[in-house]
């Protein structure tokens, strides 16, 4: 009997590497770069596993390329890169690394509210382009956090924890998501409220829904519309979800305060986009879970996702758990682990 094949479609932390060395014949793409999709393509068509980031596409034509793929593990919370439909129709289990990371993106994701509304970029391009010539009563003001209005868009785990930062500064909570959540109201002292009221009540709005049919595009020129004139948007969850034209010409014209995001539409955003030379948008690159603690412990539960499935066992976090026992799952398996 034969070792597993797993594909790693990039470098990892090691944690997670080692985990799968020990069990299986690992092959990683070793590049900063994802492989292009014929590349995935070709890379996984013998592997019974697949370790994938979300900027890998995995469509069902992969699929069937891939016929001894049994188990597809996403370092990522979101799993929007793959057909979920498609992998349980096949009897391919499918993972997700959630939790790991809500503490740490939920940091970011204040750090970005704090950033925006204290104007801290600009204030570091003042001093490294000489421009720092004395205190002034009216250089770069920014506005107050504490005491201010702070609306979720989507109140799961991150966005739990991004309301627990806010708590500290005393800021008013307010959420809009398509389920309520009363034992989190009580805990968290936030109202659940329609999207549009949140719209217009809110100081800061912190995005932390998936990508779905239903909120692809959710934040365009019409929600601008409704917004504050000096509200920030922070964005720490898909790029998609927010319209870029329709951002750009909100932060142009004055419509809205700010924006800081980690995610755009479409990553990654060169140096002569305009949402980068807007002095009122911060952008970085998708750096939400980028601790070495989250990024350690999400390789880890990649690759325990990885494992289990590959023993026929559901991963311990699994997003299609009906794909057990089926397709390709309920097929002898030709390896040993």
């Amino acid at each position: 009997m034969r070792r597993p094949h797993v594909f790693i479609t990039r470098r990892i932390p090691e944690t997670g590497v080692r985990l799968l060395q020990a069990a299986c014949d690992v092959t990683a793409w070793d590049d900063d770069l994802p492989p292009s999709y014929d590349t995935l393509r070709a890379q996984a068509q013998d592997c019974d596993g697949l370790l994938a980031l979300l900027t890998d596409r995995i469509d069902a034509a992969l699929m069937d390329a891939c016929p001894r793929l049994r188990v597809v593990s996403n370092m990522a919370v979101g799993f929007d890169n793959i057909d979920i439909a498609a992998a349980t129709a096949r009897g391919i289990l499918v993972g997700n690394t959630p939790d790991v990371l809500t503490e740490a993106t939920a940091d970011l994701a204040f750090a970005l509210l704090l950033a925006a509304a204290r104007r801290i970029p600009e204030g570091v391009d003042v001093v490294r382009a000489d421009r720092w010539q004395t205190w002034g009563p009216l250089l770069l003001l920014g506005r107050d956090v504490h005491h201010a209005t702070l609306g979720i868009v989507g109140l799961g785990r991150i966005g739990q924890e991004m309301a627990r930062r806010a708590r500290g500064f005393s800021m008013r909570l307010l959420y809009a998501d398509p389920t309520r959540k009363p034992a989190v109201e009580a805990e968290l002292g936030i109202a659940h409220v329609p999207f549009e009221e949140l719209l217009r009540q809110s100081d800061f709005i912190s995005i932390h829904a998936p990508l779905t049919d239903g909120t692809r595009g959710l934040f365009g020129a019409q929600a601008f519309a409704q917004m504050k004139p000096a509200a920030i948007l922070i964005n720490t969850a898909r790029g998609p979800i927010v319209q870029t034209d329709a951002l750009i010409a909100a932060l142009r014209e004055g419509t809205i305060g700010g924006a800081a995001l980690d995610v755009t539409d479409p990553e990654p955003l060169r140096a002569d986009h305009p949402l980068v030379n807007l002095s009122n948008c911060i952008v970085v690159p998708h750096i939400g879970s980028a601790t070495m603690q989250a990024r350690g412990r999400m390789s880890e539960l990649a690759a325990r996702n990885i494992l289990a499935g590959l023993h026929g066992a559901l991963p311990p976090a699994c997003v299609n758990p009906s794909a057990a026992g089926t397709g390709r799952q309920a097929q002898p398996r030709d390896y040993e682990i």
